[in-house]
């Protein structure tokens, strides 16, 4: 058995505890999933995670979306989008483990590298200033995106797009390093999806690479948030449902036409797009920091 089976068969395992739990909530709390909303949660929880698919993740569209139908309340956003999206992204990273060949120990110190970002390393990046960092974030993934779209086009001196399925010596201890930190941004609200392509492509990786190394860390972290909210009951349990069924249809049709229609050479320009989005996001959310 590889390292890319076992790390499924664990997100697997963990994935259902976290179904179970989630599952034993609601039936306790049946009452909560009544009433309306119902139509406009099922298509917040399709698009917000078909286009999470393709990179350009969730959190915002998502929010977006409850804010434009009024559909759930303010306070409870942050529950509701770790359990909600805890299925979709579990299934994601299930079916992107083999997107692409990738050297096994490189993903599975970058998976190892973000959850303990997560865990322990949210404290440090906590007491940053989050308005620098999201500035600074949305200007590196503009340069990035540049030099990836030269790059793919074969346009001025940057070299060719990296083809490489992974990392050693120095350029392992980068990635291992920038994606323990990204995993702690994540605890701020900082997604970690497009700096992490960012990530893969500036280190001369294959971009594919970047997907079952991004979703592999947000699966993983998402379970391990998913049992804390649901003890503490700060969620919305009907949108939370709502995400977790129509999210997880969204994640198969994007997951289909990401798959069989677009090669690696179009797939980088819609990375360099995706980078582009996320930035102005970024450049959104320091402004009204």
């Amino acid at each position: 058995m590889n390292v890319v089976a076992i790390i499924r068969i664990v997100l697997i395992v963990f994935t259902l505890a976290s179904l179970l739990y989630f599952v034993k909530d609601l039936l306790a709390h049946k009452e909560d999933l009544k009433g309306k909303h119902w139509v406009a949660l099922a298509i917040i929880g399709l698009y917000s995670n078909f286009l999470d698919t393709w990179g350009i993740g969730s959190y915002a569209t998502t929010q977006a979306g409850f804010k434009f139908t009024k559909s759930t309340n303010d306070e409870t956003i942050p529950g509701t989008l770790n359990i909600g999206d805890t299925f979709p992204v579990a299934l994601e990273a299930i079916l992107f483990l083999g997107f692409v060949d990738i050297d096994p120990l490189t993903l599975v110190l970058m998976l190892a590298a973000a959850t303990l970002g997560a865990v322990i390393g949210a404290g440090i990046v906590c007491k940053w200033n989050l308005k620098v960092v999201r500035y600074a974030l949305g200007i590196g993934l503009i340069i990035l995106a540049i030099v990836l779209f030269c790059k793919n086009s074969g346009f001025g001196p940057f070299g060719l797009v990296g083809t490489a399925t992974g990392l050693t010596g120095i350029k392992l201890v980068i990635g291992v390093v920038i994606n323990f930190f990204l995993g702690a941004l994540m605890m701020i609200g900082v997604g970690l999806y497009a700096p992490c392509m960012a990530l893969v492509s500036a280190l001369g990786m294959n971009v594919g690479t970047a997907f079952p190394i991004m979703m592999g860390s947000c699966a993983f972290l998402m379970n391990a948030a998913c049992f804390k909210f649901i003890k503490e009951g700060k969620y919305d349990r009907k949108a939370a449902l709502a995400l977790a069924i129509f999210g997880c249809i969204g994640v198969t049709l994007a997951y289909v036409l990401l798959k069989y229609a677009i090669d690696m050479k179009m797939l980088t320009y819609v990375v360099c797009v995706v980078m582009i989005i996320t930035s102005l996001m970024f450049f959104k959310d320091a402004r009204n920091s």
